[in-house]
């Protein structure tokens, strides 16, 4: 570390993710102190500043007013990221907010626009990004470690969250794993298809069925849900030389070989031309090493090395947008029953 001094932080929010944030700036990053805090409730407010010389404030605007913060974080529902950002770009501050990044591509073309002028840094909480396990992920399918990959599947299943009122699971938690395919593949979708289910949430759906097809020939699934009575956060990649098994709850990246990925050769028709095929056996199971994290306080930590290197972001806000227009149109195919692709789905993602 360097002698410059701390950066200030601030946290907007202090419901249950909220207070991790809070947890993480004052207690883990280094480099900074955590200078305040804000939220209309008076308890979350005592909670959050107790023992902590972190000032509370019941509403951002007297926060950002009254305290010269370097950067802060925006965990306020996301009806309120939009007024709460510009707020914030206002008086000068980095952002990062949660995802979703806001609830329509307005708003969010009004954020990212206006952090532009504010020559401040706007980033979004794409947590998985920075789960030990998916880094691992990423820097092996850069490695060709599975030569061409075939298929990507997220299973994001678990119980209902009563807490969770103003939208349905596709929204909520679909844009983590789109994000992180588009992250992992390196590639556009070209077409989307969904089914959904309401069973339990009184206004939205909660259970979610997703297949994109990408540009590059990946197939991706999603399967999320919130009426499973167990939580389970998995990505699982399957290509020519195997198949590597994330998981984020506990880290662990497994890789199950494919001995058979060389070319084996076989004659196909009367001309006598041999032509490669591949065959798949069952091959070695191994547990690839991942460097444990918390994967907020490794989020956190890049975000205040962008404030002081001058970015980029972390997170591209772009890249929080195209995730979130991802999630509405899953929403829509879910509700019509129909594929999208070509031009619809170029214009909806453009």
């Amino acid at each position: 570390m360097t002698d410059a001094p701390a950066l200030r932080a601030g946290v907007v929010g202090l419901g249950m993710m909220g207070r991790n944030h809070v947890r993480v700036w004052d207690e883990v990053t280094e480099g900074v102190e955590l200078a305040a805090v804000a939220d209309p409730d008076a308890a979350a407010l005592r909670r959050a500043t107790a023992g902590r010389a972190a000032r509370g404030y019941a509403n951002p605007e007297t926060m950002f007013a009254e305290e010269q913060l370097d950067l802060v974080s925006i965990v306020a529902p996301t009806s309120l990221h939009l007024p709460v950002t510009l707020t914030a770009l206002e008086a000068g501050v980095h952002v990062l907010v949660e995802k979703p990044i806001a609830t329509d591509r307005a708003e969010a073309e009004a954020m990212i626009a206006a952090a532009r002028a504010a020559g401040r840094i706007l980033t979004v909480g794409h947590i998985e990004r920075f789960n030990p396990a998916i880094r691992e992920l990423k820097a092996r399918l850069a490695a060709h470690e599975l030569g061409r990959v075939f298929q990507i599947k997220a299973t994001r299943l678990g119980p209902f969250p009563a807490r969770i009122r103003d939208v349905g699971v596709v929204i909520d938690l679909a844009p983590h794993d789109l994000d992180v395919m588009r992250f992992l593949v390196e590639s556009e979708p070209v077409r989307l298809y969904a089914e959904t289910e309401q069973r339990i949430h009184t206004d939205h759906e909660d259970l979610f069925n997703g297949m994109m097809k990408f540009a590059n020939g990946v197939i991706g699934i999603l399967d999320i849900n919130w009426l499973t009575p167990t939580k389970r956060r998995t990505l699982t990649v399957t290509g020519e030389r195997g198949m590597y098994v994330a998981d984020y709850i506990n880290q662990d990246l497994i890789y199950f070989g494919n001995p058979d990925a060389g070319h084996t050769w076989e004659n196909r028709g009367a001309d006598g031309i041999a032509q490669p095929i591949t065959s798949v056996a069952e091959g070695e199971m191994s547990r690839r090493y991942v460097r444990k994290q918390e994967p907020l306080a490794v989020e956190l930590s890049e975000f205040a090395a962008a404030v002081r290197d001058g970015g980029p972001p972390p997170v591209d806000p772009h890249d929080a947008l195209i995730a979130l227009l991802l999630a509405r149109k899953m929403v829509e195919a879910g509700e019509t029953g129909e594929v999208i692709a070509g031009a619809a789905l170029e214009e909806a993602l453009a």
